[in-house]
């Protein structure tokens, strides 16, 4: 399982469940004791987006990958 600390803005969440729902494997998205799934766009919209989130993938997919380093925080 790889995991990724990213920060969303409202205007990437749409583009962000896209990408997710591209991928063939689950893939998470959380903060705190919040799970969400990552190409549910409702799920998403429900996190508070001013949180660092926790993107946990169950796979690996190079498109996704470059695609996630758009918004990784350096850790």
């Amino acid at each position: 399982m790889m995991t990724h600390k990213i920060r969303l803005k409202l205007d990437d969440v749409n583009e962000f469940v896209s990408a997710a729902a591209k991928c063939d494997f689950d893939i998470d998205i959380s903060y705190n004791r919040f799970v969400v799934d990552a190409k549910s766009i409702i799920g998403v919209l429900g996190l508070d987006l001013n949180q660092i989130l926790t993107v946990s993938c169950n796979g690996y997919d190079s498109e996704f990958e470059k695609y996630m380093s758009r918004f990784a925080l350096a850790c």
